[in-house]
């Protein structure tokens, strides 16, 4: 794999990434699901997992980079299969809707699941790695927009946690947001 094909898959990735942090955000805005402590953790760990891809983008690709993504993969592994192993015994209904007959939890530890293997795989591929003979080219407009979109839905969960939490430790089971509340 080239390091063109490589910079591709990156912004191919980040736009997966925003796809579901917007995901999140439309079963928290239009389902009324505020998101428990353990969830809003999974979604910062789906966000730390864009870092590697936007300096692959911006600085070209490097297996520091895959790194990071892939210790925000296993981290949010870890987030979510404790989430998972909370709700795992016969007739606990679960927390929040489930879509496909998995909760969002699950499916988040499916996706960083994903995100291990699918990372390793791209590590496998040393010829990305190689120096070009030009310099790196700069991002394509596609490659900005992702950028900039999965920034921006980032700092809407940040903006979104405060307004749940306000400044202190998020409810465990929350039903309003805090800052709202008169």
């Amino acid at each position: 794999m080239t390091s063109h094909r490589a910079i591709a898959l990156n912004v191919l990735a980040l736009y997966a990434l925003a796809a579901l942090l917007a995901a999140a955000f439309a079963a928290q805005f239009i389902l009324g699901e505020l998101p428990c402590p353990l969830c809003l953790l999974q979604r910062i760990m789906f966000a730390l997992l864009a870092i590697g891809p936007i300096l692959n983008i911006r600085f070209g690709p490097r297996p520091s980079h895959y790194a990071l993504s892939l210790l925000a993969a296993v981290v949010g592994a870890t987030v979510s299969t404790r989430q998972v192993l909370l709700h795992i015994t016969p007739g606990d209904p679960g927390f929040g809707t489930a879509l496909f007959g998995y909760h969002y939890y699950t499916w988040a530890l499916i996706g960083f699941v994903a995100a291990i293997v699918l990372l390793s795989l791209v590590l496998l591929f040393d010829r990305q790695f190689e120096k070009a003979p030009a310099a790196h080219s700069a991002p394509s407009i596609i490659a900005h927009v992702a950028v900039w979109l999965v920034i921006g839905l980032t700092a809407a969960n940040i903006a979104s946690t405060l307004l749940e939490c306000g400044f202190k430790a998020c409810a465990d089971d929350p039903v309003v947001y805090e800052l709202l509340k008169r």
